[in-house]
């Protein structure tokens, strides 16, 4: 026998339980490791409690195994599922941090359909265009969008090989690099999940995914305070978020809730401010004519009312729909009215951010500097 111990732990460092970011000896998820001869007995404890999970992990633990051990040898797997407990406090960081990524804000908003896709896609073009360098995550799982705005829609993200693991490349357009699960699930059927399944799955596409360097990842959330968005703020140390609205009292209403879904002591994420959108209507014909028909500065005092910042307001205009329809935003279109627009409402987001992170440890990896030339370090 000419291998030891030290040789079977080498091999499984090569492996990672679905969903989780570290290996199984980086997450301790080996309990012990036995040889009798050419036997090996590995124990080993994971928290996804399928039988695809367990067969996956045995699978690819024997692979391993046998393929990095030149001798000969029988390898017997015994998976237990164990569940993980929870050691945060409300006040402390949860979630971990993903490797070279210095800043997460969440797009949220407590209504659909008033537009946080299209503000997501072009606050992301917005940031790449001031230098930064950007990434959006469409966590939107029942209604994923961003492939389609990014013009990204036909492509399917590859498999690289990130230091001995394998890992999903995203997709990049614009200068912004974009993972959805409408890369992944058939556009003509729908997405039938319970709330586990999506979570597992958004995991997966955080953890899973080689994102290289990225100044800002933003998190295109679906509508409404459900489990996905405490599956993402347990699993992520979000920086800030953002609220997006309509003037309308209804959808005021729910704004309203997202942002008390954020303050809550048990998930105290800072919300950067509330953007309006279809805050007015201007006709061609008469361009200095404002129709407010959902009604006039509903969130600008909603942001006043509950304390927190306006960021500013994106006007209703049929080329911001057709923009999105095309995979062009808007904000790709230099020297327009809407460009301007949504560049001043993303230096009012940074700039929020900047007034939050003077205020997180010197520990943490989040640090921007200025935002006349917007840079960070």
């Amino acid at each position: 026998m000419s291998f030891n111990k030290e040789d079977i732990y080498k091999a499984l460092e090569t492996i990672t339980e679905p969903g989780e970011g570290k290996s199984l000896v980086e997450n301790k998820n080996i309990k012990n490791v036995v040889t009798f001869g050419s036997e090996i007995i590995i124990d080993v404890a994971i928290s996804n409690p399928t039988l695809q999970a367990k067969k996956k992990v045995e699978s690819e633990i024997t692979k391993a195994i046998t393929s990095n051990i030149k001798d000969k040898v029988t390898v017997k797997v015994n998976v237990k599922v164990e569940k993980p407990v929870e050691t945060a406090k409300p006040n402390q960081i949860r979630g971990s941090e993903i490797p070279n990524i210095k800043n997460i804000i969440a797009i949220a908003s407590g209504k659909g359909g008033v537009g946080k896709s299209t503000i997501t896609a072009n606050t992301a073009i917005s940031l790449s265009k001031m230098g930064f360098k950007v990434g959006v995550l469409d966590a939107d799982v029942y209604g994923p969008s961003q492939h389609i705005m990014f013009d990204v829609e036909k492509e399917k993200p590859l498999s690289v090989n990130v230091e001995g693991r394998s890992k999903m490349k995203p997709i990049e357009n614009y200068g912004v690099k974009l993972l959805s699960l409408g890369f992944f699930t058939d556009p003509n059927q729908a997405v039938i999940w319970r709330g586990p399944m999506a979570s597992k799955a958004l995991k997966q596409l955080i953890f899973d995914a080689d994102w290289g360097e990225l100044d800002f990842l933003l998190i295109d959330l679906p509508p409404g305070t459900g489990d996905v968005h405490l599956s993402i703020v347990q699993a992520l140390p979000i920086n800030g978020a953002v609220v997006v609205s309509t003037p309308q009292n209804i959808a005021l209403a729910d704004a309203k809730k997202g942002v008390a879904m954020f303050q809550q002591e048990s998930i105290n994420v800072p919300v950067l401010g509330i953007i309006e959108n279809m805050a007015y209507f201007t006709p061609e014909e008469l361009p200095n004519n404002k129709y407010y028909i959902f009604g006039k500065d509903g969130a600008r005092n909603l942001a006043e009312d509950i304390n927190t910042k306006f960021l500013g307001e994106v006007p209703l205009v049929q080329g911001i729909r057709e923009a999105g329809d095309v995979g062009r935003p808007v904000a790709l279109q230099e020297g327009t009215v809407l460009e301007q627009s949504f560049n001043e409402i993303t230096k009012e987001m940074v700039a929020q951010l900047l007034k939050r992170n003077e205020n997180l440890p010197p520990t943490e990896v989040v640090r921007i500097t200025t935002m006349s030339g917007c840079s960070t370090k």
